[in-house]
């Protein structure tokens, strides 16, 4: 298992303060796991190669992916695959950080997403 504790950037965290208050969704975990997906189904390179993760917002893998952690292992493999990166766990931790900040991002600029009813737009349109 490559992953085992997942650590957020101080400004994901800022965001995820500001979409927890308008979502309503009280979890980190749920709102990383919307923004992981959103940020993976775009096909292009994320900008921001690396990411400081200076937050103290911390949590395991296990509580990051629930019971669909295997899903989610399996999604990050291809997109390292799909960028060129051999799968390795180095490779899998870095994705998931990059995606997961990019991901977070594009939820705090998207107005429409930082409602629950945008979110779920957003999931049936993709």
């Amino acid at each position: 298992m490559p992953l085992e504790n997942i650590r957020l950037a101080t400004a994901s965290k800022d965001r995820l303060i500001r979409l927890k208050r308008t979502t309503g969704i009280a979890q980190w975990n749920v709102l990383c796991r919307w923004a992981l997906t959103l940020s993976l189904s775009d096909a292009s390179t994320p900008l921001v190669r690396e990411v400081v993760t200076d937050s103290n917002v911390e949590m395991s893998w296990k509580t990051f992916a629930g019971p669909h952690g295997d899903l989610y292992l399996a999604l990050l493999k291809q997109r390292c695959v799909a960028d060129g990166l051999e799968p390795t766990d180095e490779n899998v931790s870095k994705t998931l950080t990059i995606h997961l900040a990019r991901g977070i991002g594009y939820l705090g600029a998207h107005k429409e997403m930082t409602v629950i009813e945008g979110l779920v737009g957003a999931a049936i349109t993709a």
